[in-house]
């Protein structure tokens, strides 16, 4: 009886090998997960990647017009590395008393640019409504800055006249060149040099007409470059965009309490 009982059991574990064997080859294997294969691995609450201060819009749209305005403040005077009365100095040596009207016009060229572009068909990054927006608010921004730092400072320009710290002119003409290039960058740079060399132009009339010291227009320069980046870093881009949802309307006969009528069902989508 034992023998058959160990015969049994063996019996039955020899049927059941190959059927267990079989069963384990057909279920299949779960796929690798090549989807998410080169992502990083999240950490922290959330796994949301913040970017360094370096790489914040921020930093990166103040950092040239620190830069400028810096350098302009410290060669206000006699002082720094290539002082305002030293480039004024060598100004005169080569222009003597040579002088134009030129720059109160070249400011605003590169509004003129950026207008006969758009008119040729070329397409700007924003809509003319946001665009003309952004350059009020940043026309806004520089007026508003560069008068009160002009009274605060009151330095008088090389003609003996005041209010020279820093130059209007030449912040008008950098901030139209930055808006330029911003909003046509996409479509060539070619744009923006033109502009920034009209806007640079300016600076340098300014001093050969003697309306302006080295540190003004440089200042000026910063002052116009960043009053554009803040006039689109803080535009909301609310105007001038077709709303993204459709609405539904749903109409359908209506039977209560022996009366008859209309139902209507509106949803937004």
């Amino acid at each position: 009886m034992r023998f058959s009982l160990f015969k049994s059991v063996g019996l039955s574990w020899l049927l059941a090998a190959p059927v267990t064997s079989a069963l384990a080859q057909q279920v299949p294997k779960p796929a690798a997960d090549t989807l998410h294969k080169y992502e990083r691995p999240a950490t922290g609450l959330g796994a949301v990647e913040k970017k360094s201060f370096f790489q914040s819009k921020g930093f990166r749209a103040s950092i040239i017009p620190a830069v400028l305005i810096g350098y302009g403040v410290s060669t206000i005077n006699g002082h720094g590395f290539y002082s305002s009365y030293q480039a004024h100095d060598d100004i005169r040596r080569v222009f003597g008393d040579y002088r134009n009207h030129a720059d109160n016009y070249l400011q605003f060229a590169p509004y003129l640019e950026l207008g006969g572009v758009l008119l040729a068909g070329v397409k700007s990054r924003n809509d003319r409504v946001n665009l003309g927006l952004v350059i009020l608010k940043s026309e806004l921004i520089m007026v508003t800055s560069v008068y009160i730092v002009k009274f605060a400072t009151n330095i008088d320009r090389p003609d003996g006249t005041p209010t020279a710290f820093p130059s209007g002119h030449t912040a008008q003409a950098f901030l139209a060149a930055s808006i330029l290039h911003t909003e046509l960058r996409d479509k060539s740079q070619w744009y923006g040099i033109g502009a920034y060399t009209i806007a640079t132009g300016v600076a340098a009339l300014r001093m050969i007409n003697d309306k302006h010291w080295e540190s003004d227009v440089v200042a000026g320069a910063g002052f116009g470059i960043f009053s554009a980046h803040l006039g689109y870093l803080t535009h909301r881009y609310r105007w001038g965009h077709k709303p993204n949802e459709t609405a539904t309307l749903h109409v359908s006969p209506l039977y209560y309490a022996g009366a008859t009528g209309l139902s209507l069902n509106w949803q937004l989508h």
